[in-house]
């Protein structure tokens, strides 16, 4: 399997230097002139990040059958998928991972929502509805963004209003007892700008691709509110207004197939208010935003509910940064500041209250010369940190970062930019895991002061190419990983953390698209597409085992096929491959203590199709849309025990008016 992987992309890597140029006129594309915001925190061109850069755009998001964030990340291949049955998604990049239990500030990738911290790393409670486009910088993003940026920064950039008022109204029908309902809303009246949008949905127990009946899967609801308002008050000012809610009652939290328990489930609620304002005068940009949110999640055992688990996370903060950007200059510097504030309540001596405060100060620039063709990018950011236990025989400690990173990038002629960027990430340690003092059932916990925050250091070159008809882009990264916190035994019996972990990471990431319509002026968009990542190592440098739940490849890949009279399919295949994990189904007395298993790799098909059926002019038009997710009936799971469902199909109908 790694031999194909390699060949293939040799393969690819040719016929793209040598077919297109030979097809096509030299013209500049959209690829390269796309503008982004996320590697530099202000507006650039993408062919002048030096980074490795993924924009996921509207129309894709569209496309794609995804429901949320996890969801469309798994069919673009971006990286690692953790999903279990309910709302919990968890992503890796590069080997690194968002907290598999949705807590932001233990998580090694960032999630940022228009720029800011998302105050969760669970990507199922992100919904895609109201979302213009997703940016996804692999690799270290902390020098802008700070902790947890490690394996990279993707940032959900919600929809602004623009043109004339209008409105949808969608409803869906499918497998399982699905049922959804959305209205949204866009426009511009005067001054004010507006986007918006809300969905609720239902599902029964689903069967597994196997036919069986996997007990306790349902939810009563999930709903979601995405809300982007504007006031330009003054030229090139703009006061924002930004709300988002998630919130999803009684959703199945089964056991494993063999063992599913009928009653437990889960209720989260996520829910933000962001303030902005934003403005220029000349070559001077700056933009003010404070933002308030609450993550609450609860866990229930009826009837008895001996093992209830609630936990409430208040999350604050404020961020302030000025531009100047004159010829070939670009100069970035500001504030962040965060405040998370954690109280959990259990079955067990849990701590019940923790802090954590972090004000931050960050310089980026970028400087462009020869012509501009050479782009010179770099910064520096300055983290400190407070963390405090406010219950038991907890305490606070204090701790602080500074971390660099600098870039290169060079457009060889029009289309095609070669790029080198070297990076630094970490993660700082956590309220219990540096002063902690509490029991759970698996022991007694202390916290060690002396922890040091992880650290990673990334280097990595690549090419990128843009025509009219293709775009193609390729990076070779090289990683290493020191002071991974992980717990031990104490010689009195207790718990602890220790930094004992490393690890070397390396590999390659490859995309590919091709409009075959547009090279032999067909009347329609045929564009097949391609997205790979190939780790060629990822191993521990303690023991010099692979690091578990990480695959060695993850690959996507479909066909995108659109006309002008409202026709579009998307037929897309999503490969995970095999992964070494503990396998908990087969932990038992005396020590309970999993053995490593490898989890085999599959592929998962799903296919779109929507298409104008009445168009009525100034009263509106009528869309149907029809989807089949995981096509073939594969049995598969991403967490061993929990399926995923078999095949099932979804019917709608979109109004717009």
């Amino acid at each position: 399997m790694k031999r194909y992987f390699i060949a293939s992309g040799l393969m690819v890597a040719v016929l793209i230097c040598f077919f297109p140029f030979n097809v096509i006129g030299a013209e500049e594309t959209p690829q390269l002139e796309q503008v982004v915001v996320t590697a530099s925190r202000v507006k650039e061109k993408k062919k002048e990040v030096t980074a490795n850069v993924t924009v996921i755009g509207e129309r894709e998001i569209r496309n794609s059958s995804a429901r949320d964030l996890g969801e469309l990340l798994a069919e673009k291949g971006i990286g690692h998928i953790h999903k279990y049955p309910g709302t919990l998604t968890s992503i890796g990049i590069r080997g690194f991972k968002t907290d598999t239990h949705g807590n932001d500030m233990q998580s090694h990738v960032l999630i940022l929502i228009d720029g800011r911290r998302a105050g969760t790393g669970n990507m199922a409670e992100i919904l895609t509805k109201n979302v213009e486009r997703i940016e996804v910088i692999r690799g270290p993003g902390s020098v802008q963004y700070g902790s947890s940026g490690m394996g990279g920064v993707i940032n959900v950039i919600t929809k602004r209003g623009k043109g004339k008022p209008s409105g949808f109204v969608v409803g869906r029908l499918g497998s399982f007892g699905y049922e959804e309902s959305t209205v949204g809303f866009s426009g511009i009246v005067r001054k004010f700008d507006f986007s918006g949008s809300y969905t609720s949905a239902t599902m029964n127990d689903y069967d597994t691709a196997g036919g069986d009946k996997y007990e306790n899967t349902a939810f009563d609801s999930k709903a979601s509110t995405s809300l982007n308002l504007g006031f330009e008050f003054l030229p090139r000012n703009r006061l924002g207004l930004i709300y988002q809610c998630f919130d999803a009652d009684h959703v199945g939290s089964p056991g494993y197939l063999n063992s599913a328990d009928p009653d437990n489930y889960v209720d989260r609620r996520h829910e933000s208010l962001d303030f902005i304002y934003e403005g220029s005068v000349a070559n001077i940009f700056w933009k003010a935003r404070y933002f308030s949110g609450k993550d609450i999640y609860k866990w229930s055992d009826p009837p008895s509910f001996t093992y209830a688990y609630d936990e409430s996370v208040d999350q604050e903060g404020a961020q302030a940064q000025v531009s100047l950007d004159v010829e070939s200059l670009t100069l970035t510097t500001g504030v962040d500041w965060v405040h998370y504030d954690t109280r959990t309540t259990s079955s067990f001596s849990w701590p019940k209250k923790s802090e954590y405060r972090n004000p931050a100060y960050f310089l980026l620039g970028k400087l462009k010369v020869l012509g501009e063709k050479v782009v010179v990018s770099g910064g520096l950011r300055y983290d400190q940190y407070k963390v405090e236990i406010k219950s038991g025989e907890g305490g606070d400690k204090r701790r602080h970062h500074m971390g660099p990173q600098f870039g290169i990038a060079y457009m060889l002629t029009d289309f095609f930019k070669v790029r080198a960027h070297y990076g630094e990430g970490f993660m700082m340690p956590s309220a219990k895991q540096l002063a902690g003092d509490f029991t759970t059932w698996s022991g007694h916990y202390i916290g060690n002061p002396n922890l040091d925050p992880e650290r990673s250091k990334t280097c990595e070159i690549g090419a990128d190419i843009g025509y009219k008809a293709v775009s193609f882009g390729v990076t070779y990264f090289y990683t290493k990983f020191k002071d991974k916190i992980e717990t031990t035994t104490t010689l009195t019996g207790d718990r602890t953390w220790e930094n004992v972990g490393k690890a070397r990471i390396s590999g390659v990431e490859a995309e590919l698209s091709l409009d075959i319509g547009e090279i032999f002026t067909w009347p329609l968009e045929v564009r097949p597409y391609a997205s790979l990542v190939y780790l060629t190592k990822y191993e521990d440098e303690e023991t010099d085992e692979d690091l578990l739940y990480t695959s060695d490849a993850n690959l996507s890949y479909g066909v995108t096929v659109s006309d002008d009279e409202g026709l579009s399919l998307n037929l897309n295949f999503a490969y995970l491959g095999p992964q070494k994990i503990k396998d908990w189904q087969k932990a038992g007395p005396p020590t309970w203590t999993p053995p490593i298993v490898t989890k085999g790799g599959f592929t998962v098909a799903n296919v779109t199709i929507t298409k104008k059926i009445l168009d009525l002019q100034k009263y509106g038009k009528f869309t149907f849309r029809g989807e089949v997710r995981n096509l073939f009936n594969k049995d598969y799971s991403y967490v061993k025990g929990y399926p995923m469902p078999g095949r099932s199909l979804y019917l709608g109908l979109r109004y717009d008016f």
